[in-house]
């Protein structure tokens, strides 16, 4: 009986454990690679699904909000892009930080804007779904020679 009950007890608190753990690391990729592809695809419904209404963004080019997220999308023709050093943490089960890189290739209103970039994001979860509440890229220079 007392090994039942402890046995028990030991269940209880992994499954308790578990309900509090943050998400998976694969989980949030997925949803960072469903952003970059909505974005990609001009998808601003699909885009504003995964992103929440009071995002923020900083950039080399100035701070953005939803509504200059939204316009940007429309400046884009991007034709690929492709992350790869996926990191994510988190201390708190509504939070989690990534980082990575993301090479992309395409223009921003008929400019070159392909390279490779150093990324990151904030997720948090709102209302049962992980939302991007923070993104911050920039542009990795090219090592002297």
């Amino acid at each position: 009986m007392k090994k039942s009950l402890s046995y028990a007890v030991a269940l209880l608190l992994a499954a308790v454990a578990v309900s509090f753990a943050g998400p998976d690391k694969a989980a949030i990729e997925a949803k960072e690679k469903t952003a970059w592809q909505t974005f990609k695809d001009k998808d601003a419904a699909g885009f504003q699904k995964v992103v929440d209404k009071d995002f923020k963004g900083v950039y080399a080019e100035g701070v953005s909000d939803m509504a200059k997220e939204l316009s940007d999308m429309k400046k884009w023709d991007m034709k690929s892009f492709a992350i790869s050093d996926y990191t994510a943490f988190s201390d708190e089960k509504d939070v989690i930080v990534t980082t990575y890189v993301v090479k992309i290739e395409g223009t921003f209103e008929g400019k070159d804007a392909s390279g490779t970039y150093n990324a990151g994001s904030v997720w948090k979860m709102e209302k049962g779904a992980w939302m991007a509440i923070f993104h911050t890229n920039v542009k990795q220079e090219a090592a002297a020679k």
